[in-house]
């Protein structure tokens, strides 16, 4: 049987902040620290990672997300840099959420709802709307990367409208993931 490694997906709608993004995101490889940064087209802020599933239940999953219809289409501000688990001890660098927080977290809670009558395990982890710019694999060059998370703490990348929720596939390559969309929902206009 085969398996479908998915998750459930906001895209970044507005191209100026999607391109500040990769601006930021391209400074922190620059460093050439030891770090694997976030392919330019798989920036996203996944609102649920959920795994290897079968084909029925990702036909279920996609059922499911069309009770999103009813939230309506609302902006979210990309500001600042930060890392978990903290700004000395980085090992995953993103960009924060400031508004939009109260409607991403909706739209979790439910899914979260919708996924537990599936049979899917919930996940336990505290929803921190984030979009993950790099992974930092090793200390080589970490000072580099904790200067510019200094730098770029408090930076303003911008409003973007959030008009759609995404189900996607990832496929892992050696060259880096293959995200494909298998379906969108579009909230309340």
């Amino acid at each position: 049987m085969e398996l479908y490694r998915v998750f459930i997906a906001i895209e970044i709608e507005n191209i100026d902040v999607l391109n500040k993004l990769i601006k930021v995101k391209d400074a922190f490889k620059a460093t050439k620290a030891d770090i694997k940064t976030i392919e330019n087209e798989n920036i996203h802020l996944t609102v649920r990672f959920i795994g290897e599933v079968p084909l029925d239940t990702v036909k279920a999953i996609q059922e499911s997300l069309k009770n999103l219809k009813d939230i309506p289409v609302f902006n979210m501000y990309i500001r600042g840099i930060g890392a978990f688990p903290s700004l000395t001890r980085p090992r995953v660098i993103w960009a924060g959420i400031t508004n939009g927080v109260t409607y991403l977290k909706e739209i979790r809670r439910r899914i979260e709802q919708y996924l537990r009558r599936l049979g899917i395990r919930p996940d336990t982890h505290e929803f921190t709307p984030h979009i993950t710019l790099a992974r930092v694999k090793g200390r080589r060059g970490i000072d580099k990367v904790i200067k510019l998370l200094e730098i770029y703490q408090d930076y303003e990348f911008g409003e973007s409208p959030v008009t759609r929720v995404k189900l996607k596939r990832s496929i892992l390559r050696p060259q880096g993931p293959l995200y494909l969309d298998l379906y969108e929902v579009l909230l309340k206009h």
